[in-house]
């Protein structure tokens, strides 16, 4: 299978399983898995920046629609879309600038630092948008942090299940 036939389907895939199942999943009332991501996150790094921000765009959008939530998730992807070439500049160093980054190569410490990196700027735009009030910091903080380790556990746990050849 090609990347461009293996990315759309694994963009579909993450986008029913977001809205059937993971945003069903409300522990404790306020924490929510945000695992689609991982697409965001495993994006192949030399493809056109423009068109991957337009992709997720278009992904969180889609989430958007499916969850009645207005744009925030659209608005959060662009957002660590825009921002992944600092966050895998700070995570992988100069292997991120002669690009010679594989993701399935990497090692579990710098893996667990680019994820919760992605994670944290993501959930802070989301919880920031969707609360909107700064009355509610500590609250939006404590989303941002609990949901934050429950969407990394999952991503890491996802990577190591559908690892494959080629990323």
């Amino acid at each position: 299978m090609n990347n461009i036939t293996r990315n759309i389907l694994t963009a579909i895939l993450l986008i029913i399983a977001q809205t059937i199942i993971f945003n069903n999943i409300n522990l404790l009332g306020y924490i929510n898995p945000f695992v689609y991501i991982i697409f965001v996150a495993y994006y192949p790094i030399k493809n056109d920046r423009l068109f991957f921000i337009f992709i997720s765009f278009i992904i969180g959008l889609l989430i958007d629609i499916f969850s009645d939530t207005l744009g925030l998730h659209a608005a959060a992807s662009v957002t660590i879309a825009y921002l992944r070439p600092s966050i895998l500049k700070i995570s992988f160093g100069l292997a991120y600038i002669h690009q010679v980054i594989k993701f399935k190569n990497i090692d579990f410490k710098n893996k667990l630092i680019y994820l919760s990196l992605l994670t944290v700027m993501h959930h802070t735009v989301l919880f920031s948008l969707e609360i909107f009030n700064l009355s509610k910091t500590l609250f939006i903080f404590d989303r941002v942090i609990m949901s934050s380790i429950f969407t990394i556990t999952l991503c890491i746990l996802f990577s190591y299940l559908f690892k494959t050849n080629e990323r």
